[in-house]
């Protein structure tokens, strides 16, 4: 079997996963927000506000690293083939 074959492989697979656990946490974030943020505030010593802008960093910073980390090798493993 074919090295870049199976790289790429990998790389789609593990784009699938990532894409389908940020969807899953951006979904459970917005459907749960004032119980999330309220629970995460009395846990962290935070005020609710700032917990939320801590969700909205987190899904930015997820999702670039997704796409750094798994779309893009991915797509170049694609290009090369």
């Amino acid at each position: 079997m074919d090295t870049i074959e199976v790289a790429r492989t990998f790389f789609g697979w593990c784009s699938v996963i990532n894409i389908g656990l940020l969807a899953f946490s951006t979904i459970m974030l917005i459907a749960m927000r004032d119980f999330s943020s309220r629970l995460h505030a009395k846990m962290f010593g935070l005020d609710e506000s700032d917990a939320l802008r801590a969700y909205f960093a987190y899904l930015a910073n997820y999702k670039i690293a997704v796409i750094v980390l798994n779309i893009v090798p991915w797509l170049a493993l694609v290009l090369m083939g």
